[in-house]
């Protein structure tokens, strides 16, 4: 396979060392200026993604940067946000179990920054679609910049919405992701959205929200329900000093998975007896030889 070569209005990620990292949109005939000198980006389009550039004036500065191609993750670390995130490792759960993939048509409610749809966004091309809403214009105005900085705007909208009230005027989609402080009030709501078997999604901090969302979840009919945590832990790799770190997160939240079905009761394994039956216990030996 060719070389991907930077082009400009290209995302990239820009790295100096294991602490400064940068996502930055290459713009023909700027410049990104750090405390470690200027990166010019002209010197960077038409170089392969994976190459290095030096930082001007090479004389008094010549700092070694990595041009890398933008992964999900560097999307969910780096972008700029406000709110809490959903980590890659919880993203990568949440693609996982519940199925969502190209082609996938999902509703998200809580957009936040972002972070999550521009992940989802980026699996679901080329045919798919992410309705993502929220009810904080703030949160809509960042997550439309960020949608619109990793290039992903033709697979994505960001609008406002409440899920709790409004109505979508969705039918069929794959999947329905929630992050919001009440998910367990929009269950009922979320059923007319989704297509038979397809799955929803809800991101919780709390337990307590996990406990109500699961019952309300039980009330509406969903099934396989289930509740995950994922703790990460990150070694340090070095000769005869090989061990985890002593700074990790320990918790980033709970998700919740469940799918739509249409249930019907077992017509026969669940027959009722048309007369009452006994059991006759004429002849039969007692305790102890008694009659």
């Amino acid at each position: 396979m060719a070389e991907e070569m930077i082009k400009k209005n290209d995302l990239i990620y820009l790295i100096l060392d294991n602490r400064r990292k940068w996502l930055v949109t290459v713009k023909e005939g700027e410049e990104f200026q750090t405390h470690k000198g200027i990166i010019k980006f002209d010197e960077i389009i038409g170089k392969p993604f994976g190459s290095v550039v030096f930082s001007q004036p090479y004389e008094t500065q010549g700092y070694k940067f990595y041009v890398l191609k933008p992964l999900p993750s560097d999307y969910v670390i780096h972008m700029s946000r406000k709110t809490q995130i959903i980590y890659p490792e919880d993203a990568g759960l949440i693609l996982v179990y519940s199925g969502i993939g190209p082609g996938s048509k999902v509703i998200e409610a809580g957009c936040g920054s972002g972070a999550l749809t521009c992940i989802l966004g980026n699996y679901v091309r080329p045919d798919g679609y992410i309705y993502s809403y929220d009810i904080r214009e703030k949160s809509l105005k960042r997550a439309l910049r960020n949608v619109i900085k990793a290039n992903l705007q033709d697979f994505v909208s960001i609008q406002y919405g409440d899920i709790l009230i409004d109505d979508f005027e969705h039918t069929n989609v794959d999947s329905v992701v929630l992050d919001m402080p009440q998910p367990w009030k929009a269950i009922e709501r979320i059923k007319t959205y989704l297509k038979l078997s397809g799955t929803l999604v809800s991101f919780s901090p709390t337990i307590e929200q996990v406990k109500k969302t699961t019952f309300a979840l039980q009330e509406n009919g969903f099934y396989e329900i289930n509740t995950y945590e994922l703790i990460k832990r990150k070694f340090q790799v070095k000769e005869n000093a090989t061990h985890p770190e002593v700074r990790m997160i320990g918790h980033t939240g709970y998700m919740t998975f469940a799918r739509k079905i249409k249930d019907i009761k077992n017509p026969y394994r669940e027959k009722k007896p048309k007369q009452d039956e006994f059991v006759k216990l004429n002849g039969m030996p007692l305790r102890g030889g008694e009659e």
